[in-house]
This record gives structure tokens, C-alpha cells and sequence, in this order.
């Protein structure tokens, strides 16, 4: 089975946070730790969360993988 991945990132917010959990609860799995590093051109925090997947279907790099 073929497995895919996605790097989710936002400003370090509460909406970060529900990103991933969406993520998880579409049965996306966390792949390593966060990373957060400051935009200076915006003057925010951004936050990073690497997730993975197992998918049933052949991977093509045209798939929408937030669709998944």
C-alpha cells in the first residue's frame, strides 16, 4: 500500500491546531515533531507538522492529497 505525505503549515494559531487534528480524525498520522521558525517579513510565528498516510489507490502526483 502505498503511502503519502503532506507538510500542514500556518501561523502559530489555534487554527494550526485544527488543521492537524483534521488531518489525524481523516486518519492522517504525525511524521516526526513540529517545527516552528519566525516569518519576519509577516512578523508571525509559523508552524509546521509533517503527516503521513497509507492510501488503497496508486499514487499520482496529480492526486489532491488533502483529499484523502
Amino acid at each position: 500500500m502505498p503511502k503519502i505525505y503532506r507538510l500542514l503549515t500556518e501561523d502559530d494559531t489555534s487554527a494550526f491546531c485544527h488543521k492537524v487534528s483534521e488531518a489525524l480524525s481523516k486518519g492522517w498520522e504525525l511524521h516526526g515533531d513540529p517545527a516552528y521558525a519566525f516569518d519576519a517579513a509577516r512578523g508571525v510565528m509559523r508552524c509546521a507538522q509533517a503527516v503521513t498516510k497509507q492510501i488503497e489507490a496508486d499514487y499520482h502526483p496529480d492526486m489532491k492529497l488533502g483529499q484523502q
